[in-house]
């Protein structure tokens, strides 16, 4: 058999494998690439395969980085079945169409600064139509029942308690009379959240392909209400407004819930609105309260055996443009809680523009924030940033916390895998994270569990037989070191011209600096520009 790693390979997004056995060819995920725009232009890439000679597809759920590509394959020729729990299947029913929307929408408004340049028109990545002949080709597989294949291809889903619906996929592959086990992690959740059930243990693989999100980090462990009602009460008593950046699938609904916590036990003032301001994580609450049965037992508790919302007054659901426009009109503080969680699109922008540079204000990050993406930025400590195409001064308070996360962290990726021993692993591929996690978890797993690990580069293709690995490099060209380049001097200039007006601030009350800082600072650029030019390194 081949398995080809085509994507969320030596990074976060994008993930995207591509399984041959015999006549059967496989697609596991086929998602969106996110976060710097380097790593976003591979989705502008043409596919390494013909689409049309794909049988079908086993996607592990419905966040766009698994799912966001299916849309152009479709349109490119894919005629197969997607094959998804029940409650991925709903949540890409939302998902898609609105992944659509924003790409017509990024299109329209290049396009519109682009007549004025006079350049050509560009094509949205695809579009609504596209979205919907996607979502027919999708079918429900109920957790833990076998799925046959073919007669060499069998595969289960398991829960793997990352998003509502997630799963991690146990595929047996009969080759010369002998079935191989692979085991692909998905998105692999923490233990002992809210409205989901811990991981699936599995007991025995010959390959497992892992994701490595949190691979060099453990999450912390601490009182996530009280942190969280600590920031609310803060941001309160300043004056100000909390906006949370959020996964509007997952992350939002978990948030939910441990504010009607915080409510029942009275800790959380009833006078202060909670503002969920995203369509997408509206509808997704629907989604999630339908499928409720996939709940773990303690927020079954909760929401009963009928899957109702519970009474909790506070909560505003802000549905049109002209209600979330309102909201940075209004007077009063709020918890406005909008997407998207790395503040890179949707409505959050325009919260943030509002806020940002507000120092009564709060910006709370509470997932993962992909090399990059504004919300990187900003916990990084950028001090301006463009949003909307206006120069924002970041005085809010910047926030995280990272306990939030539906990743596993290193130790509970590590325990995970560690209970993979009847058979112990060949081999684990390490994908889906960035270079220092997957190294720090590649160095744990040999170390620790004894067992061999490779980081797949986009394009690598593994051979496999029986419990035999052969590599095969990528023939894709990876980015170039020049563009590599090109981008760190994008973030000096940017940061260069920031320092520039903040001491052009100062010297202006003192005219006899003016000459010999530029002179300083111009001598620093220069230097710096001469040290990073790509043939001079």
């Amino acid at each position: 058999m081949r398995l080809e790693f085509l994507g969320a390979a030596h990074t976060v997004t994008g993930s995207c494998h591509l399984l041959e056995t015999g006549e059967d060819r496989y697609l596991i995920d086929c998602g969106m690439f996110q976060g710097a725009k380097r790593i976003r232009e591979y989705n502008y890439d043409a596919f390494s395969f013909n689409p049309a000679d794909i049988d079908g597809m086993l996607l592990t759920h419905a966040h766009v980085d698994h799912c966001g590509l299916v849309p152009k394959l479709v349109r490119e020729g894919f005629k197969g079945t997607v094959y998804a729990t029940q409650a991925t299947c709903d949540l890409v029913r939302i998902m898609l169409p609105d992944s659509a929307h924003i790409q017509e929408s990024d299109a329209e408004l290049m396009n519109r600064k682009g007549r004025r340049r006079g350049d050509e028109p560009i094509q949205p990545l695809y579009g609504i139509d596209d979205a919907m002949d996607a979502l027919k080709q999708f079918a429900p597989v109920p957790y833990d029942q076998e799925l046959h294949l073919s007669d060499n291809l069998r595969v289960f889903f398991r829960d793997a308690g990352h998003i509502l619906g997630s799963a991690i996929l146990e595929i047996y592959v009969k080759e010369g009379g002998k079935e191989t086990k692979l085991v692909f992690s998905g998105d692999l959740g923490q233990p002992d959240q809210p409205l989901l059930r811990d991981p699936t243990i599995i007991h025995g693989a010959d390959f497992v392909i892992t994701e490595s999100t949190y691979g060099d980090r453990l999450h912390q462990l601490y009182d996530k209400e009280t942190a969280l009602i600590e920031i609310v009460n803060e941001t309160m008593d300043r004056g100000g407004n909390l906006i949370i950046p959020s996964f509007a699938v997952g992350r939002t609904q978990t948030l939910l819930y441990y504010f009607y916590r915080l409510h029942c036990e009275g800790r959380l003032d009833p006078d202060i609105p909670i503002i969920i301001d995203s369509p997408l994580a509206i509808n997704a609450t629907r989604v999630f309260l339908k499928n409720f049965r996939d709940f773990d037992e303690e927020s079954l508790k909760v929401f009963g055996k009928e899957g109702k919302v519970p009474n909790f007054a506070q909560v505003h659901l802000c549905e049109t443009a002209a209600e979330s426009r309102a909201l940075n009109s209004s007077e009063g503080s709020a918890i406005i809680i909008s997407a998207s969680g790395m503040a890179d699109a949707g409505r959050v922008l325009h919260h943030l523009k509002h806020n940002l540079w507000r120092p009564e204000s709060t910006i709370l990050f509470v997932g993962y924030q992909a090399e990059g993406c504004l919300g990187r930025r900003l916990i990084d400590g950028i001090t301006r940033v463009r949003v909307l195409g206006e120069e924002i001064a970041v005085k809010a308070q910047i926030k995280s916390l990272d306990g939030f996360s539906a990743h596993a962290d290193a130790n509970q990726i590590m325990s995970w895998l560690g209970e993979i021993r009847d058979p112990k692993p060949a081999k684990i591929f390490i994908v889906h994270g960035e270079a220092p996690a997957q190294e720090a978890l590649k160095s744990r797993i040999q170390k620790e569990l004894g067992i061999e690990c490779y980081i797949p580069f986009r394009g690598d293709l593994a051979k496999i037989s029986g419990r035999a690995s052969e590599i095969i490099p990528s023939n894709i060209p990876a980015v170039s070191v020049e563009k590599e380049m090109e981008d760190v001097l994008r973030d000096f200039d940017s940061d260069y011209r920031q320092l520039r007006r903040r001491v052009m601030q100062y010297v202006v009350r003192q005219p006899k600096m003016m000459e010999p800082v530029i002179k300083v600072m111009s001598k620093a650029r220069n230097y710096m520009r001469k040290l990073f030019t790509p043939f001079n390194i």
